[in-house]
Formats: structure tokens, sequence, C-alpha cells
């Protein structure tokens, strides 16, 4: 925006801490505000003025004393900031006569007085600023504007733009008038000839934060985006956009980060408009929202698209609709229409657009996840909207929260984007093989239950509330070796695994702690093998009759470059078997048969270019809680002699169940093994395993394998 400002207001701001290049990075407060009147029609220079603040904390550093000469019993005696900002907008107004239309801008010497110092504590404190200070000159970028070779611009500083334009100043004055008076004085050296610098482009600073969305496929600079870490659970897009006052954040630039819950972790990834903001926003590291401290790294655009981005033309239609307040709305029922989400809301906060002013999210294949989003068109509306938090919709209440839209984003690429890696036609196995049925007598080996499984956990037990819990035996806990068992919603299950350095100390552990309270919920104990943690990690559950593979109701996607090698050994050697069964040391392996897929290559979406890495969340088909076992080859390898039936890795498994509880294979173990090999894991049913896979269709075929009786055969 180009103006021709009549006037310049030489303003200049003094913090009880650090001065030069650290001001404001230490949150410290203004105490002091000296500015000078330049009219550049005439080049004439008023009086210096200046207006002492109290702050709420009247503690100077020594250079602060030093350099600025104030004390506290001066500060003591001044107005706060909002009446020193009053009193600085009403002496400038009378001696510029703004009420016969001349108009004036400020100009400070860098960013640092107004972008770092005067718009942080203004926001922190409520106080609304004059309109005057959204708009400045920077006094450094107009010299370089005119001198681009003279020197970097952070190199620069008053001293060397005096010398450099050869102006001298009356050093007799104080810190802060010397300042203002090399100020004016280079500015007038600018204004005049030869130079003859025109004031006119001057620098904005945002008022609002503007939301909007953003795309994919949109190129960000990697130079423009932090990372803030620490926020508070509740903070909305705008609270960040509120902490980063005074620097520019690009439209729809701050994007709250969500866990593998779906809610929010503490993380914003906030993209600014340049690089020169996102190095300002550096500096605010450690400051703090409310009593919580932030910290700021940087991060990259591809960082921001991940959580920012995206690709439906849904989500791009409901969030086409700006500046309107989004709701989310989590617990609705499965059965809930848009016409029952109207009538919630209604009639306090009618919903923009109605019913397209609603989102539901789905699972990809079309179930409701429970979750929608809201658009309100004003705070008010949003705000008694938020009052009907918790609130009975159906059978349920519901939870409300304000949402963004880049929350919208990641919710709906989370669950409702269509798998981009090609599947074959269901059933599809999941990504690493079934282990085999192992029957409980076997697994519960000694000497192997070196973890511990913690069941009927709080649901809001955190991996410091465990570690609380276990007490002395933390310090027994291998590195990373505690795993939180999420359900297929991706949310705590109430169930955990801890790996132990031994099985003695898993035993002592689950002696002593069985049954100990947390959270006013007492909580089970049992050692485990790491055998069953994996297979429950994986998917499987734990019974009384030992291990249950991972179910195989959704579809699980494996990237396109992975392969697997085949599961290790579940049955050691020479393992005692019921019924008086002992299978031979070479073999007594029982492999699963090999069903994976071969890897295929990813097909270009219309979306994406071909060229570009994809991004697939997983945790929507198959969730796994982070710090889990990052390999798949969880059973241990084992030797095998060569033509063994069992190792073979293209044996076949067969399960063999009566369909009365009074038929049993007591009688037939040695005609069944006479045969194949086999074992028999209980009373009505027996595993088979066959070398080829073809010679497993005559026994299916044949009903009567059990002496007569009709036996229900599956090829496994």
């Amino acid at each position: 925006m180009t103006v021709n400002p009549e006037y310049l207001v030489l303003l200049f701001t003094t913090t009880s801490g650090a001065s030069g290049e650290l001001l404001g990075s230490d949150e410290k407060e203004i105490v002091q505000l000296v500015w000078q009147v330049l009219n550049l029609s005439t080049k004439k220079t008023g009086a210096v003025n200046e207006v002492l603040v109290k702050p709420e904390s009247v503690e100077l550093t020594e250079e602060c004393r030093e350099e600025s000469g104030l004390t506290e019993e001066a500060l003591s005696a001044a107005a706060p900031l909002e009446q020193a900002l009053n009193q600085f907008n009403q002496r400038l107004h009378s001696e510029i006569s703004t009420s016969s239309g001349n108009s004036f801008c400020l100009c400070t010497d860098g960013q640092l007085h107004l972008r770092q110092v005067l718009h942080p504590e203004a926001s922190s404190k409520n106080i609304p600023l004059p309109e005057c200070f959204f708009s400045f000159f920077d006094l450094r970028k107009e010299f370089k504007k005119h001198f681009p070779s003279a020197a970097d611009l952070k190199d620069l500083d008053l001293k060397f733009m005096a010398d450099y334009l050869n102006v001298k100043v009356d050093s007799g004055n104080n810190f802060t008038a010397l300042k203002v008076h090399q100020m004016s004085s280079i500015a007038l050296a600018l204004i005049s000839e030869p130079v003859c610098q025109m004031f006119s482009c001057p620098e904005k600073v945002n008022e609002k934060f503007e939301t909007g969305t953003c795309s994919k496929m949109e190129r960000i600079d990697d130079n423009t985006v932090i990372r803030a870490r620490g926020l508070p659970w509740q903070s909305s897009d705008q609270d960040v956009a509120r902490f980063f006052r005074g620097l520019n954040i690009a439209k729809g630039g701050a994007a709250l980060c969500l866990n593998a819950q779906g809610r929010r972790n503490g993380e914003a990834l906030v993209r600014f408009e340049s690089e020169e903001h996102r190095d300002l926003a550096l500096q605010r590291h450690k400051h703090h929202m409310g009593s919580r401290y932030i910290e700021v790294y940087k991060a990259t655009g591809e960082d921001f698209l991940k959580i920012a981005g995206g690709t439906s033309n849904e989500v791009a239609k409901f969030l086409s609709r700006e500046n309107q307040v989004i709701i989310r709305m989590r617990g609705l029922p499965f059965t809930a229409t848009a016409e029952q989400v109207l009538q919630f809301f209604s009639p306090s906060c009618p919903v923009t657009d109605g019913t397209e002013g609603i989102l539901f999210v789905r699972f990809p294949d079309g179930r409701p996840t429970g979750d929608a989003f809201v658009l309100f068109s004003c705070d008010e509306y949003a705000e008694n909207a938020l009052k009907k938090h918790k609130e009975i919709l159906g059978k349920r209440y519901i939870e409300l929260f304000r949402s963004t839209a880049a929350e919208v984003q990641q919710v709906l690429n989370r669950y409702s984007s269509a798998p981009l890696i090609p599947v074959a036609p269901s059933p599809i196995l999941p990504i690493v093989a079934q282990p085999a049925f192992v029957p409980s007598t076997v697994a519960a080996i000694p000497g192997t239950r070196d973890c511990l499984r913690l069941r009927g956990l709080p649901y809001d037990a955190t991996v410091q509330d465990i570690l609380l819990f276990l007490g002395e035996y933390t310090a027994d806990i291998k590195p990373h070796g505690v795993h939180m068992v999420l359900n297929q919603q991706g949310r705590p299950s109430g169930d955990a695994f801890i790996q132990m350095r031994s099985a003695e100390r898993a035993h002592a552990a689950a002696q002593r702690c069985h049954k100990r309270s947390m959270k006013e919920r007492y909580v089970e104990v049992f050692a485990c093998s790491a055998q069953e943690m994996n297979v429950v990690l994986m998917g499987g559950s734990l019974s009384r009759s030992g291990l249950s593979p991972p179910p195989c109701k959704l579809r699980r996607l494996s990237p396109a470059s992975y392969s697997f090698p085949p599961a290790g050994a579940v049955l050691p050697a020479g393992a005692v078997l019921p019924a008086g069964a002992v299978l031979p040391v070479e073999a007594a392996a029982l492999y699963p048969s090999q069903f994976l897929l071969s890897p295929r290559p990813i097909a270009p979406a219309t979306f994406y270019p071909a060229n570009n890495q994809m991004y697939v969340n997983y945790t929507a088909y198959y969730p796994s809680p982070p710090g889990s076992p990052p390999n798949v080859g969880y059973f241990p390898a084992s030797t095998h002699t060569p033509g063994s039936v069992l190792s073979s890795p293209h044996a076949a498994l067969i399960r063999m169940q009566g369909h009365t509880s009074t038929h049993t294979y007591s009688t037939g173990v040695k005609e069944i093994l006479s045969m194949v090999q086999a074992y028999q894991p209980s009373n009505s049913e027996a595993l088979v395993t066959l070398p080829p896979l073809l010679s497993a269709k005559q026994p299916i075929a044949d009903q009567s394998l059990g002496g007569g009786a009709y036996l229900d055969l599956q090829l496994i």
C-alpha cells in the first residue's frame, strides 16, 4: 500500500530488560516511550517527548539502569501501559493537528520495537492498540533501499547509518534521547538532497489472523515455517496467532497437530509471510502463553503440508466459506443426521447454510466415526453452541470444541481419504504372517515370561502413570519398553505391556503390583511372554485358551516397498503336547502358510504428481501405539532338518473341529499322526499340517476321516 504521510513520528521504546538486538527476547515489559515528530514537507523536527510506563513488576536490570537512567521510584509513580498509550496518542494528535487533515506514520529503528515489544505485551494484557501502531516505516530498510551495497540489513544500526551519511549528533543527551535524535537526523538526511528518499510504502502489522485452506500441491518455503510445542490442549489457532501477535502469519498458516487418538497433542505448525518474520518468531522461544512456556523450533514446508494440506473436494467446499467459526462435535450417534444436528443447535445458534454447514467424518467404507464439524457465522453463535457441551443428542452426550481448518483437514485425511495403495480383492491377510494356534500349556513355557500385562488401566492413564504405578520395578523396564494397547478406533483400550529385563523381575512385579490401585481403579498385573505381547500389539487377543491371531475384519494395507521374511518357529524343539503326543525334534516347528501378496508399485492418483511421495495414515486401518516394536520379525528363528514336513515353507495347515462336544480325538491321535503331522490342542479339535498345498484337498474332501464321525475340516 502506498501512502504519502506529511509527518514522520520517530518512536523508540525501552524495556526493563535487554536492549539492542535482544530487545523483547526476554519478555520484559515496556518502561519508556520516547518519540519525536518530523515534518517531511518543511524538514523540521519537534521536541523530544517522553512517557514513562509502570510495569507490573517494577524491577530493572543493571543494563537498563545504566543505559536509560531510570529508577524503580520513578516507574512506581508512572501510569500503566494502557494509560501511557492514551497519553501518547493524545499528545501526538495535538502536536500534529490531525483534526486539520494532517496524516502521520510511525518510524522505528528496525522491527523489534513494535513487532517484538509493543504488540506482544499489549496482546497479553488485552490492551487495544490505536490504528497508528499497525503500520510503520523501518528506518534500516529505508536506508537499504537507497544504499543497497552499504551493508547487510542485519549489520545496520543507527551508528553505522549516521557515520555513512556523515550525520553528527550531540552526544550530550541521555541514551534514549540520543537514539531518537540519531533517527531524526538520519531521516532528514534521507529526504534531503542528494538522496531525496520518499517514505511511501510502510510495513503492515496484521490486526487479525485469517483462516483458510491449504492444498497439498502448494509450494511452501521451508524458511517460513516453525513448530510451536507445549501449547495448552484447549488452545485454538486464534490463540496461536495471538501468541505470535506482531508477526504476519500467512492466511490459514496456523495448524494444530493431532495425536494418534485424534486429539490435540500440544503442538502447532505456523507458516509466516516471510523468513524475516520466521526468524523473529524463533526469538520467542520459551515465551509464555498464560502460565505455560512455549518452545519454538524450525520446521519445513513438508511438515506443514502433512498437517494442513488436503485434497478432498468435499473438505475444500466446506472450508471455502471464509471468516467462519468451526466447532467440532465428538461422540455423535452413528445414526445421527444433519437435521438432528441442526435441531440440536437451534434456535440460539443457527448453523451457516443449514445442512451445507455440517461435515460428517466417515471411514473409507462410509461408516460414520461419530465426529462432525459445524460452521457458525460469528463468535456469538459459536459461544452459544459451546454452552451445549455434553448435552444429549439421541442417547449420547456430545462433546463440543473449537476447531480449525487445519484440524478438519487432518481428521478427514486420517479417516476419510481413499487408500492410495492398490490392494487385492478381499479377503486380504495382515501385513505379517499369522502366528499359529498354540495351546495354552505350550505358550506358558517356564523362563520366557519376561513381560508384564496390565489390564484395567484408566483410559486417561499415561506412561508416567504406569511408571509411578510400578514403583521400584521401573528400573527393571527395558528402554522404550512401555507399550499402550489401542483399540480399532485408535483410543486407549485399558491394557498395556511392559518389557522387563528378566523373567524373575517380571514375576516379582506381577506378585507385588497385582490389583494395586491407579486413579481409583485397581489394575490387574500378569506375567506374559514376548510372543503374547507381540500378538496383541498386532491386533490379536489373549484368552484362557491361548493366543488368537489378529482379526481380519478390516483391510490391512502394507506399503508397496515392504517385504516380510517368513515367521520363525512358535513351538520349540521337543515341546510336550497334550495326550502324550511328542513331536519329533527335527519336526518340532510349525510354520503358517505363505499367503502374503507380492509388492506392487503405487499407481499415481489424479491429484498427485507421479513423482511425489504419497502419505497414507495407516492408523485408521491398523492402530499401533507409539514405541511398539518397529520390526516385524517378532518370532525367533530356528533351524530344521532338511526334508522335514513342518520345516517346509509351503506346508498347509488344516483345522479339524468336531460338531459335538462328546466327539474327541483321544482314540484317534495315533491314527492321525500315522498319516499326517498333527497335534491336538483341545478335546474337540486338532491341527494338522501337510507338506504340499495340493495334498490338503483330499482330507478336506473326505469328511469321514475321524472314524466315521462328521468333521469340519478347514484349510487355514
